[in-house]
This record gives C-alpha cells, sequence and structure tokens, in this order.
C-alpha cells in the first residue's frame, strides 16, 4: 500500500478510519459515537468520549513502567543551563502546579494565559491546566503588551501565568512590565498574576505581592486529573486575521490526541523513545502540538530549546543538539535553515558533530524554496520532507508520510493530502481545477480529528473565515496547484495574513496601527519575498502634508515594533502621494506586492488612475 490508497481508505470510510485511530488512545469513557456533524457539515469528533490529556502524556507511561525514562531535555544555551527531566518528574510538577491552581480556584472551564520563555515551566504549566480540565491560551513572549491585551480580553483568563524575563540571544527581556501595560490597556482583570523568578538584574517592585511560581509548585497538594468530554477545549492559539477581530483557535481534548497520535506514528514514523526536536516556541501550533503534546502523547521524549539557530553561540547549534541529546526527528521552519546556510554555507560546524541518530529533517511554517531544500538534503544526507499545515489544523495535512518506504518527495512541494484531508485547488466559482492551474486550496468537509472545534466566542466569524467561500469546504486561505501525479505546491496567501519567518502576521492589522500616526492620512502593508524570512512586511504611506521625514518613517516602524513587536520586521517605509485604488476603493495591494518582488503584473481593469502605477513604479526603484 502506498500513501495515495491509505488516505483513500479515510475518505472513504471516514468512521471507520478514525474509529481504528481513536483505540491507540487510553480513553476514561471510550466514545460510542465517532462522529457527528453539525448544521453546516462541521464535524464533531467521539463527541460522548472522555480523557485527559495530561493523563496521557505522563500518567499512562508511568503506569506502562516508564517513569524514569526522559520526557523532557531543556537545552538553554541563553543562559547556559540544562536540565533532563523524567515522566515521574513532571508528572509530580505538574501535578502539585496543578493542585496549587486548584487552591486559587480554578476548576474546568476556567482559562487561564501563559506568557512565559521557553522554560520547563512553560510546559508544566499548559500540562497542569489540562490536567484540570482548564483551557490555557499560550502567547508568544515575543509579543508587545498591546497582543498580549486583545488576548486578556477576549479569553477573560483566570489567571496569567508568566516569568519575569525572557532572553533574546544575550539580552534579557523583562516581561512584568509588558504584562503590567497590558493589564493597564486591558478591560478584564484576571484574578491572579502567577510569576516564574528567574535570577535577573531586573527590579520585579510592580510583582511583589505577587503570586510566585515556585511556592505553588512545591505545595503539598497533588492533583488527580480530571476526565473531560472530548469536546472541551485543551486550548486556545490566537492567529492572525484578515478583521481586527481576534481569531482564538478553539482546539478539542479527544479528537486533538487522536490526531497527535496519528501524526506522530504515521507521518513523522517515531517510536515509542525517540527524541523530537521542533524547533519552535511554544506560542506557536508547532509548540503545541510537536514541543508540549505530540511526542509525550507518543512516548517520546520531548527537546526544549531556549536559543536561536545561529549565535547561540553559532550556527552549529541544532546539530549539537542532535548529538547532545541523540535527537531522531528534527522538526524547523525554512527560515531557520536558511539563517544556517548563510552562517555555514559549506557546513563546516555540520561537519563537527556526529549525526548518525538523526532519521528524518521535517520543515514547514512557510514554503521552502528548492535552493534551500537541496542545500539540507546535500549537507545531511538525510530525508528532507517538506509539509504544510496550520494553526487550525493543528497537524499535517500535505506531506509525505514515512511510515511508507516509497514516499518519494519532490522539491518544491509539500507533498501529498495526508490522512483526513480531501485536499482540493479551486476556482473562485468553487469548481475543481485540472492539474497546473492555480487556484484556492480547500479541504472538503468533514474534516479530520484534531482540526478547529471553532473560534472562541465568535461563531458567525469562525463560518464568514473558514466555511462560507465554498460551500461544503474548509477555505485554507492558501493558494497553489497540483501536479499530474497528485502532488500539491503552496504558493503563499490570498488574504492578507503574511508569513514572516514561519508567523503568520495581519497586514491589516498593522496598517490599523499606522493609521493611529496622527500624521497618516492612508496606508497599505504588503508582504514581500525574502530571502531569509520568507516574507517580510513593507509599508507604503501617504502622508497628510508632502512627504515622510525620516523622523516620522522612524515613528512608524517604532508602532509597530511597540504594539505587535519586533517580530513583525517591518523596517521599510514608503511614502507616496496616493495608493493604487479599483473604482470601488479597494486597495490594489497584491499588484504592489508584485511590483515591490520585481515581479510582472497585468494592470487590473477595474483600477482608478492607471497613473498611480507609474508613479510607484519611480518610487519603488528609488534607493532611499
Amino acid at each position: 500500500m502506498n500513501q495515495q490508497t491509505y488516505h483513500q481508505l479515510s475518505i472513504q470510510d471516514p468512521i471507520g478510519f478514525w474509529k481504528q485511530a481513536s483505540d491507540l488512545i487510553d480513553w476514561k469513557v471510550k466514545p460510542e459515537t465517532i462522529l457527528k456533524q453539525n448544521t453546516n457539515g462541521y464535524a464533531q469528533w467521539y463527541p460522548d468520549g472522555f480523557l485527559n490529556m495530561s493523563y496521557l502524556c505522563l500518567d499512562y507511561h508511568i503506569e506502562q513502567v516508564k517513569g524514569h525514562d526522559i520526557a523532557l531535555y531543556w537545552d538553554s544555551p541563553v543562559s547556559e543551563q540544562k536540565k533532563e527531566i523524567t515522566f515521574l518528574q513532571l508528572r509530580n510538577d505538574v501535578a502539585k502546579f496543578a493542585g496549587g491552581l486548584h487552591k486559587l480556584g480554578l476548576k474546568k472551564g476556567d482559562r487561564a494565559i501563559i506568557y512565559m520563555p521557553m522554560i520547563p515551566e512553560a510546559i508544566i504549566a499548559m500540562l497542569a491546566c489540562a490536567r484540570l480540565g482548564v483551557t490555557h491560551s499560550v502567547v508568544f513572549g515575543g509579543f508587545a503588551a498591546h497582543e498580549l491585551a486583545i488576548r486578556i480580553d477576549d479569553c477573560a483568563p483566570k489567571v496569567i501565568i508568566t516569568a519575569n524575563y525572557g532572553i533574546e540571544v544575550n539580552k534579557q527581556i523583562p516581561y512584568l512590565p509588558i504584562i503590567e501595560a497590558a493589564l493597564n490597556q486591558a478591560k478584564h482583570s484576571p484574578k491572579h498574576t502567577i510569576v516564574h523568578y528567574r535570577k535577573t538584574q531586573f527590579p520585579d517592585s510592580y510583582y511583589e505581592k505577587g503570586l510566585n511560581f515556585s511556592d505553588l509548585i512545591q505545595q503539598p497538594l497533588v492533583f488527580d486529573p480530571i476526565p473531560v468530554e472530548s469536546t472541551h477545549p485543551l486550548y486556545l492559539l490566537y492567529t492572525s486575521g484578515t478583521t481586527g477581530a481576534p481569531k482564538g483557535v478553539q482546539r478539542d481534548t479527544g479528537g486533538y490526541a487522536t490526531a497527535l497520535k496519528f501524526a506522530m506514528q504515521e507521518f513523522y514514523n517515531a517510536k515509542e523513545g525517540d527524541v523530537f526536536f521542533s524547533a519552535s516556541d511554544l506560542g506557536w501550533v508547532v509548540g503545541h502540538s510537536f514541543i508540549a503534546y505530540g511526542p509525550l502523547l507518543h512516548g517520546c521524549s520531548t527537546v526544549l530549546y531556549e536559543g536561536k539557530p545561529i549565535k547561540t553561540p553559532n550556527p552549529g547549534a541544532f546539530w549539537r543538539l542532535v548529538e547532545n541529546y541523540q535527537i531522531t526527528h528534527l522538526f524547523a521552519a525554512p527560515t531557520a535553515i536558511r539563517a544556517i546556510k548563510k552562517e555555514d554555507p559549506d557546513g563546516i560546524f555540520y561537519q563537527k558533530h556526529d549525526t548518525t541518530t538523526l532519521q528524518h529533517i521535517f520543515l514547514a511554517g512557510e514554503r521552502c524554496d528548492i535552493t534551500t531544500y537541496e542545500w539540507l538534503n546535500s549537507l545531511t544526507q538525510k530525508p528532507v520532507i517538506d509539509h504544510w499545515w496550520q494553526t487550525e489544523s493543528g497537524w499535517p495535512m500535505l506531506g509525505m508520510m514515512q511510515t511508507f518506504e516509497n514516499s518519494q518527495p519532490k522539491a518544491g512541494s509539500a507533498g501529498l493530502p495526508v490522512c483526513g484531508f480531501d485536499i482540493q485547488i479551486l476556482d473562485e466559482a468553487g469548481q475543481q481545477l485540472p492539474a497546473h492551474t492555480e487556484g484556492y486550496i480547500a479541504i472538503k468537509l468533514p474534516l479530520p480529528p484534531g482540526c478547529l472545534q471553532t473560534l472562541w466566542g465568535n461563531e458567525a466569524l469562525f463560518e464568514k473565515s473558514y466555511l462560507q467561500h465554498f460551500q461544503g469546504y474548509y477555505t485554507s486561505g492558501d493558494g497553489g496547484y497540483k501536479d499530474s501525479d497528485g502532488y500539491f505546491y503552496v504558493m503563499g496567501r490570498v488574504d492578507d495574513v503574511i508569513n514572516v519567518a514561519g508567523h503568520r502576521l495581519s497586514t491589516g492589522e498593522m496598517e490599523e496601527i499606522i493609521a493611529t500616526h496622527p500624521d497618516v492620512a492612508e496606508c497599505a502593508v504588503v508582504g514581500v519575498e525574502n530571502q531569509l524570512k520568507g516574507q517580510v512586511p513593507v509599508a507604503i504611506v501617504v502622508k497628510k502634508d508632502g512627504t515622510l521625514s525620516e523622523k516620522m518613517e522612524a515613528e512608524v516602524v517604532q508602532l509597530i515594533r511597540q504594539q505587535i513587536g519586533a517580530i513583525a520586521c517591518l523596517k521599510t517605509v514608503y511614502s507616496s502621494q496616493r495608493l493604487p485604488k479599483t473604482r470601488s476603493g479597494k486597495v490594489l495591494r497584491k499588484t504592489m506586492r508584485l511590483m515591490l518582488e520585481g515581479k510582472t503584473f497585468q494592470i487590473p481593469s477595474t483600477i482608478e488612475d492607471p497613473e498611480v502605477l507609474n508613479e510607484l513604479t519611480a518610487l519603488f526603484n528609488t534607493i532611499r
């Protein structure tokens, strides 16, 4: 059997296929109903089953006499610290911290925001919330106070769990002033803030009366896992969208556990005892699925890395980790590989390390260019698997499933559909397109287990964002095509969400922020190709009078940095007298993006004034 035949089994008999997959999970109450579809055709998986994710990740393995196996390797070159934590040690810390949260009044159905760096306490907090049935929302530590405040108001957490600082290469980033600013901006007031105190030079007077993480984890109450419904929200993870409203992707528990077990076993071909390293952050979906939950659920060791692919201390960082921890599976974004390639094009640092244990390298988060793919393949002589998925899916949708020995990737392609995902290329009218014709990437309903349930507190936005464009389909927001062999090629976003170093950011939100500058009349932000980061934002600003000064340009950049964070990477700001628009007033962002990238473009028939394109061409050709 090959991948395409196996995939067809999942499409032809989804109930039978996913019933068999769910049998690999240790349910407290096994589900009798496998699939229930809502009135809109959207799936609920295993609605009458009960389980607990913290139990599956920890207690289950202890019961299988694997408590002394390593669950977590923490490697922090930026703080010069390392730890090895067994399943038993991690379970004890999680159970005690869950007990501490319970004493504070947290219970099933409450929410908690986790705003922490890449430290073991972050995973302890996630698993402790899961143990209680508390829905967590991990917020990436690189986000500024404004972004954090939006999430506080949307999910109304009872507690915020944080640390006093994170580390960016060799610089400490104090978190507590960010927390303070976010709480001052937010309308909702959490009852408690819990702080893990690392040794620091920064004053923490604001939280002298706050709760200390170590006090909660040292209290005597050890809390047993609470079985929750399969449909109970395990977490909320906010993702960028094309509207100003927050998009809190809501993930269930039972379907997600089943999907992760399936992905670890069938897609990544991981075995119990393997060592899985995802070079991501816990604040992103990869961190949830393949740092915190997937490897532990499957009985693998997971590597939590507080560092960078380069500069901590050199471009051999990943290869050192492989050697030190006998890593079998490495998962990274193409951005990280491009950074390593730039610093070590001849692979000198790679040759310094023993990587014989490494079986596979997986790439995702953005489209991998063929040059980077071929460089990595040639350097390592390991299978390099590019694959495609989203925050919303929670696990791979396209890729080469490694359980099949005949799974041969094609450079530039994201691979074949993964089991459960009936992926089609559609035109604007919703009709399937032939091979080698670019269109919308859409997935026929029902989606398999593990995908988002809805958007937190906003079913209308969920349906509008994903289900209304094509009746009976989930709209991915990406465009692409498939070839005559059935391999898919993902070409990029079709909306105004861009992908910066594997992180999805909304250009619409950036425009709203820039528009708050008192001297800005209007603006547009587009994502342009970047050799290192995949895409970077470029702002085109129309000033109320005259052109931008260097001071105002710096102020625009600083606005984005303050409101979203340095991760937005906005560095280029153009000053224009006007923006190209259709007669109905729609800004022609795609046309400007093609112009900035030096690509050919057609002048839209609906353009209000074609002359503005000539003006912009002259502007973009000007080196500031």
